[in-house]
This record gives structure tokens, C-alpha cells and sequence, in this order.
């Protein structure tokens, strides 16, 4: 929502060379499902409570805010790197929610595993 209200989506779409709000929420998506499964796979292991859950979804958060934001699109966009500005402060909070709310569902998933 706070993507498509500050008009990141078409900026997210003009990764691919489109300019749609709808592809960018598309593109947006898929990157979000690769990400989860980043934190999923490899760090399984560090999701066995809700309280480490939490702090590795917000280091996780944090890390691909940097990565996305910060590093990735800019340098497919030919922009500088590492422009932090109020567009940039509310990404983090968005990241950091994501990943907090993606660390928790994966404990609670692998939790019903055990």
C-alpha cells in the first residue's frame, strides 16, 4: 500500500523496462517470495523461538533493505547508491515489518513440522 501511495511501483516496474504500478506490485511480489525463501532455507535453524525470530526478521529486514533499495535498483537504474532520504526511512520500516512478520510465520510453520 505505502509503495503504490509514494509511487515506488512503477519505479520497481522500470527495473524490467515497464512503468505499470501493476508490474511493479507483480515484480515487488515475486522478489518478496525469493527473499522469504532466503530467510527460510538457509536459516532454519535460527528460527526456533518467536524471540529469535523476531531479531533475525528484523536483521534480515534490515539487510535487504540495504541490498534493494539502497544497492540493488539503484545500480540496475543507473541512480546513485545509498540515498537515504524520508523515502528511504519509511522503506525501512516497511522492511523491517516484512521481515518480522516473515521470520515469525516461518517459526510458527516450522514449529508444526516438529
Amino acid at each position: 500500500m505505502l509503495m503504490a501511495v509514494t509511487g515506488m511501483l512503477p519505479m520497481v516496474a522500470s527495473m524490467v523496462g515497464s512503468d505499470t504500478a501493476l508490474a511493479g506490485f507483480g515484480i515487488h511480489m515475486v522478489i518478496s517470495v525469493l527473499v522469504g525463501l532466503g530467510l527460510t532455507v538457509p536459516f532454519a535453524g535460527l528460527l526456533s523461538s518467536y524471540g529469535k525470530g523476531t531479531l533475525v526478521g528484523l536483521g534480515y529486514g534490515a539487510l535487504w533493505w540495504v541490498l534493494g533499495p539502497l544497492v540493488i535498483m539503484p545500480m540496475i537504474l543507473g541512480m546513485p547508491l545509498f540515498m537515504v532520504d524520508m523515502m528511504a526511512g519509511m522503506s525501512l520500516l516497511g522492511h523491517l515489518a516484512y521481515g518480522v512478520i516473515l521470520a515469525l510465520v516461518a517459526v510458527r510453520v516450522l514449529k508444526g513440522q516438529a
